[in-house]
């Protein structure tokens, strides 16, 4: 049993020439997400500051403007830095701040889940009424609409928005705060030409 072990262990060390592969795929899969985020807050920067500021239908922050704006240039700025490698570890640290905010301001108040699911062991008190306007639309839709067509590539879905991904997010900025952008990265050049 040992040795068979050690052979499993041998061809699981094996895999580290590609250990690159993890922390890439972590940062492009968070390209986009945050460029789509800072960009669509850049194209709407009036109502973004005014939602920021606001205490009764927005976040309710403190200077709106400066938060608005840092958050923007955070998510901007990172998706950049993320996709080069270019100092990952220290952009995640706002892009993880701007990820909590999100979760605890945004999305706290819906509960866990991204999209209502009755079935999931974190479905809060508003599924059922999620669930129920989602068979209502659907109805709708198969006798007013071209069903068919509305489905032909997915189904229809109710976004709780809650904090799944967000949290989700986080999650992964931490694990490339830790790991580092990985050796397909402009950290990693910087790395070996500093310690020649």
């Amino acid at each position: 049993m040992v040795h068979l072990l050690g052979k499993i262990q041998g061809w699981l060390d094996a895999t580290n020439v590609a250990d690159f592969l993890g922390p890439l795929a972590l940062r492009l899969y968070l390209v986009p997400v945050f460029w789509v985020a800072g960009t669509n807050k850049l194209n709407g920067m009036d109502n973004v500051i005014s939602w920021f500021g606001n205490p009764d239908w927005g976040l309710g922050l403190p200077a709106p403007a400066v938060m608005a704006w840092l958050a923007t240039g955070t998510e901007v700025l990172g998706a950049v830095a993320l996709l080069v490698g270019l100092g990952t570890r220290l952009f995640a640290i706002p892009l993880m701040i701007t990820m909590l905010v999100a979760a605890f301001k945004v999305h706290a108040g819906n509960g866990w889940q991204a999209v209502a699911d009755p079935m999931s062991p974190f479905a809060n008190a508003n599924v059922g009424g999620a669930i129920e306007r989602l068979d209502k639309a659907k109805s709708l839709l198969k006798e007013h609409g071209n069903y068919d067509w509305l489905t032909d590539t997915g189904n229809f879905v109710v976004s709780n928005n809650g904090m799944e991904w967000a949290i989700t997010y986080f999650v992964m900025l931490l694990a490339l705060y830790f790991t580092g952008a990985g050796k397909l990265s402009v950290d990693h050049l910087i790395f070996k030409r500093l310690h020649k």
